[in-house]
């Protein structure tokens, strides 16, 4: 059950997509999702027990600090097609905006409607200078989401035991 009122947090919506706060009862999406070798190649598969414990800290997130990740979903059938949103890393003090379609959801231009819809949000919500796209290296296809929403490469760093390029997007002035 979630900690949170879904009520209370932003749902988004854009021309095709509605995102919605990730909760526990969205396990055997976030499992399906990151079964798919294609996906889980840069962000892992999870078991259910992982997935719960994961979408706990999502919860937990979105009760602490009002964001986190959302379910994207398409408006004109409820589909899943993915994940995405805002996490905040307590390692780095930065929010990272990111993305996880499923890999028939892919070259739709899904992420980067999702994508622009929260980062949007959190720039209005957040008092964050800045936003990060931690991506690892070869996930040319997050790099060119990054950069189509105007994130350029900031540092190289380790997330999860992994090497990452984080990229960056300033707050618009």
């Amino acid at each position: 059950m979630a900690r949170y009122s879904v009520a209370a947090v932003t749902v988004l919506e854009t021309r095709r997509l509605r995102l919605r706060p990730l909760t526990t009862a969205d396990a055997d999406l976030w499992v399906a999702l990151h079964a798919d070798d294609r996906v889980n190649r840069f962000v892992g598969s999870y078991t259910r027990q992982a997935a719960l414990a994961r979408l706990e800290r999502v919860e937990e997130q979105w009760s602490a600090r009002g964001h986190n990740l959302f379910a994207i979903e398409r408006r004109d059938t409820g589909e899943f097609v993915g994940r995405g949103g805002l996490n905040y890393w307590d390692a780095f003090d930065e929010v990272e905006a990111g993305w996880t379609l499923r890999a028939d959801a892919w070259g739709k231009g899904y992420a980067t409607e999702a994508a622009r819809a929260f980062i949007a949000w959190g720039f209005r919500t957040l008092s964050v200078p800045y936003l990060t796209a931690m991506i690892r290296h070869g996930n040319d296809a997050s790099v060119h989401v990054a950069e189509h929403l105007g994130f350029t490469p900031g540092r190289d760093d380790v997330l999860l035991g992994h090497p990452v390029v984080v990229y960056v997007l300033d707050r618009p002035s």
